[in-house]
């Protein structure tokens, strides 16, 4: 007979090499230690997590500029939990509109989309937000307007610009968090290289004599107290606003005046104002999301010597025009109770004052030497140096 097997009784332990065990207890307490590298937690159950206790600190609203990220219930994430600091804005940076004109012919006859979209990111990388675009001059449109064709016989300005320039423009600069201003230049005077010119003479639509606003320019003034004159403004303004819709704000300048020399010395404030009423009013059923603005000499010069009494006209907003050194300061008191002030490149001494003056909302600026980019490739130097 066979002598029976012997049976080991109780853990068997006495019967595992010592060197297994200690391997065994050293490996647990590794692992134990590599857990977050390792993603152990992840192998749990969605149940088992939940009794994982984890500290999730309360967020506090904080007066400074950092940020402290919520801790992620993932416990690898607890050692990328740093403040993450976020750059206050500059003093310039914090005006609502920072804006530059580019003349209605800045875009050149040769411009692509490529071009365009790239325009608009070089103004918003010099911190821009705002781009205010000239699209009218000398009474006639940049775009082609059925309304020009039909009331004088031809589409345009002379020029090569395309509708959809403006598209692009506006597109990009939304994309960009930025806005685009439709400016119309000269508002309703005109000069002798207007393509109007002869025709406005021979309808009898000029008013007498010669406006000699600026030295060495010699401006004749439509007089929108005529029927026709003052439909032919209105109805251009209305298919602006219906032909580009995404545009946000159409803008006038202080050639929206009659000279207080003009002979005659006749006070056409109230037909000027019955004008823009009612030019502000079609524009508003026809698209009641575009903001009509003006930038014009303070309202006493304004109403006084131009006729403009602006503040009865029920405007969006009004930026006043400083570009003249004398009574700068005088300029600077009238723009605090206003939207904004306008100002041109010869004037960036004046920048430092008007980006830290908290009550001047909006600066625009003009490039009066015609080169844009130049301009705003300055005043980022010269607002990045503003303390």
């Amino acid at each position: 007979m066979s002598r029976k097997k012997q049976q080991p009784s109780g853990c068997g332990c006495l019967n595992i090499p010592i060197t297994v065990i200690l391997l065994f207890l050293g490996g647990g307490y590794w692992l134990f230690n590599q857990r977050d590298n390792l993603g152990i937690f992840e192998l749990l159950s969605n149940n088992q997590q939940q009794d994982i206790p984890l500290i999730s600190p309360t967020p506090t609203d904080s007066p400074t500029s950092t940020f402290m990220p919520t801790v992620s219930p993932n416990p690898k994430t607890e050692t990328i939990n740093k403040p993450i600091t976020i750059s206050k804005p500059t003093a310039w940076e914090k005006k609502q509109i920072r804006g530059i004109y580019l003349s209605r012919y800045q875009i050149t006859n040769n411009a692509s989309e490529n071009m365009i979209r790239e325009r608009v990111r070089y103004y918003r990388n010099r911190g821009f937000n705002t781009i205010i675009h000239g699209v009218w001059g000398n009474a006639c449109t940049m775009y082609k307007s059925e309304v020009m064709q039909q009331t004088l016989g031809f589409k345009s300005c002379p020029n090569l610009f395309e509708d959809k320039w403006l598209d692009w423009l506006i597109d990009e600069a939304h994309k960009q968090g930025m806005e685009v201003h439709a400016y119309f230049e000269k508002g309703i005077k005109i000069d002798k290289n207007s393509p109007i010119f002869d025709l406005a003479i021979s309808r009898k639509w000029i008013v007498p004599g010669v406006d000699k606003t600026y030295a060495g320019i010699e401006h004749y003034v439509l007089d929108v107290e005529i029927p026709e004159v003052a439909d032919f403004f209105q109805e251009i303004l209305v298919e602006f606003v219906k032909k580009y819709p995404k545009i946000d704000a159409v803008q006038w300048d202080d050639y929206l005046g009659y000279h207080a020399d003009l002979p005659g010395k006749v006070n056409r404030t109230s037909q000027l104002t019955n004008f823009l009423k009612n030019m502000i009013n079609a524009m508003k059923q026809a698209n009641p999301t575009v903001s009509f603005d003006i930038c014009h000499h303070n309202p006493y010069w304004a109403k006084q010597y131009f006729a403009a009494d602006y503040q009865q006209w029920k405007v969006d907003r009004i930026f006043i025009q400083a570009y003249n050194e004398s009574g700068f300061a005088e300029e600077v008191n009238y723009a605090q109770k206003y939207n904004g002030i306008a100002i041109t490149n010869k004037q960036f001494h004046r920048v430092e004052e008007l980006v830290n003056n908290q009550q001047i909302k909006s600066i625009l600026v003009f490039p009066l030497d015609g080169k844009p980019e130049q301009t705003a490739s300055k005043l980022h130097k010269i607002t990045q140096n503003i303390k």
